[in-house]
């Protein structure tokens, strides 16, 4: 089916969201097993633990003997109490990665309690919409010393529903950042596949959403997400890219196929550039990634760099392109912001066979 279509549904069991794109899957939520600890976004109140020389950050204690690595260290002391979000995934045994710098997201908000300010999303242009949007966002932030950032899925939206979404976002944040008496506890736990689908996927406006039972048997969702187990993943023209984690680093290989043209490299590299941040966002993968690019002229270099930003531009999560190694091979370093798709299946399949 052409077009935008957000599909809310189950995967084996698990609460799944699927957003496809002319047919073509583009991201992927599933719910994570009971096991896994609270996902990017939950908020703890936390206690600080003993400094770490040498780590470049120090520890903190969180509820169910959990703990969170923290990297922002200023006058922080053991035993200190304070509030921490997760900002990434934790491999297993590793600490989570949490930060300081709390964010209460909604569909149509983002309420930022250590950044105060209002801003408006740049993708908003239109001047009187701005000025509309950021008169309604003001009026809902009095007597509030938080910073506000207003979506762009608020463009067009009615004043009271706006109105209505910033109070309820900013009455969690202000309950929220006031709960610092007691131990380690889960505040605010992560969103779940159908919420963060809501949040994320509302802009541009999907053409269709199918919920229900059956949404992702119709769409065939469970069979385009058993392929992505599949390391090898074909390309337009005939090239192919080859996916492979391991526990220092992802190794991606592009392949050329059957074109043995003179441009067969450039042109096998530049669709690999194109589709890797796709593949990337929807296996779950991250960390240190080091692509084996196809042959080609050192000339073309400049070329496929290009390729490369202009494709990752649009990610949600934080890529650095480091560059070229002295043995031919790019390499880039991507957040881990999701349980590796893999893992997660995993266990769902054990839990069938339960």
């Amino acid at each position: 089916m052409k077009g935008r279509v957000v599909v809310l549904g189950t995967l084996r069991g698990r609460e799944a969201a699927a957003l496809l794109v002319d047919g073509r899957l583009e991201d992927l939520l599933i719910e994570p097993a009971e096991s896994a600890p609270p996902g990017v976004g939950a908020i703890f109140r936390a206690v600080v633990d003993r400094q770490m020389k040498g780590q470049g950050g120090v520890f903190v204690k969180l509820p169910n003997g959990l703990k969170g690595f923290l990297r922002e260290t200023g006058g922080l002391a053991p035993g200190q109490t304070l509030l921490v979000q997760v900002s990434g995934h934790a491999e297993p045994g590793k600490a989570l990665p949490v930060s300081l710098r709390l964010l209460f997201k909604s569909r149509l908000a983002i309420i930022t309690p250590g950044v105060p300010g209002l801003n408006l999303s740049r993708r908003v242009r239109e001047t009187d919409e701005r000025a509309r949007l950021e008169a309604i966002a003001a009026a809902a932030m009095v007597g509030c010393e938080f910073g506000l950032i207003v979506r762009s899925a608020a463009e067009g939206m009615d004043a009271a529903e706006l109105a209505e979404d910033i109070a309820a976002t900013r009455a969690l944040a202000e309950a929220v950042s006031e709960d610092l008496a007691g131990g380690p506890e889960l505040l605010v736990d992560a969103a779940g596949p159908h919420e963060t689908a809501w949040r994320d996927w509302a802009d541009p406006a999907p053409d269709e959403v199918d919920e229900g039972a059956a949404a992702f048997a119709d769409h065939g969702i469970e069979d385009l997400v058993l392929d992505l187990l599949d390391p090898v993943a074909p390309l337009p023209g005939g090239g192919s890219i080859a996916i492979e984690p391991t526990r220092a680093l992802v190794a991606v290989d592009v392949n050329t196929g059957a074109d043995t043209s003179p441009a067969a490299g450039l042109k096998a590299n530049i669709a690999a550039a194109r589709d890797l941040p796709r593949q990337l966002r929807l296996r779950g993968l991250g960390g240190q990634i080091a692509v084996d690019f196809a042959p080609m002229p050192k000339k073309d270099r400049a070329t496929l760099e290009q390729q490369l930003r202009a494709a990752f531009r649009a990610e949600g999560a934080e890529t650095s392109l480091a560059g070229w190694t002295p043995l031919g091979l790019f390499e880039l370093q991507r957040k881990r912001a999701r349980q590796p798709l893999a893992e997660v299946l995993a266990e769902v399949m054990k839990e069938d066979r339960a």
